[in-house]
């Protein structure tokens, strides 16, 4: 594109830092989103599972497929939630909590990466401008019908 829009950048950005967490994970036999269901546990006291999917911004069949792989590898277990009989409470093994540690390294490690060649005040300013998108985006300002029927009279 040669005018790069807001959702270009922040599409292109996510892309390749999904594609690098996938490509560092995949040499310990792991997936980025295994890595960042490992960083949404409780490391001691289990996680309901039905607060991870909006924890992590994940829909239920892809969490589903991601934590029916991690209890195959021996990440996680699941139990009973004692204080509801319906849920399910998942708790990292010892494997898990190495790979959390490992997972959690990662990310320190791309961040001081970041801070070591942004200077503090562009990744406040970086933190703000995402800060606002998200607000805009949560407080539904982007899209009303006022502003719909002002684009399709531009358009016309």
């Amino acid at each position: 594109m040669k005018d790069k829009t807001i959702d270009y950048i922040l599409r292109a950005t996510w892309q390749a830092v999904s594609r690098m967490y996938n490509e560092e994970a995949q040499n310990y036999g792991a997936t980025m989103a295994t890595g960042f269901a490992l960083l949404s546990m409780d490391k001691d006291n289990g996680t309901p599972s039905t607060s991870l999917g909006p924890k992590m911004g994940m829909e239920a069949t892809s969490l589903t497929r991601t934590l029916k792989s991690m209890e195959e590898k021996g990440l996680i277990i699941r139990k009973k939630n004692p204080e509801d009989g319906r849920g399910v409470l998942i708790y990292l093994t010892d494997f898990g909590r190495e790979k959390r540690e490992l997972s959690k390294n990662t990310v320190l490690k791309f961040n001081e990466t970041m801070k070591q060649h942004i200077s503090e005040e562009k990744f406040q300013h970086f933190i703000e401008v995402a800060e606002t998108i998200n607000e805009l985006i949560q407080e539904k300002n982007i899209f009303n019908s006022k502003d719909n029927l002002n684009i399709q009279k531009l358009n016309k």
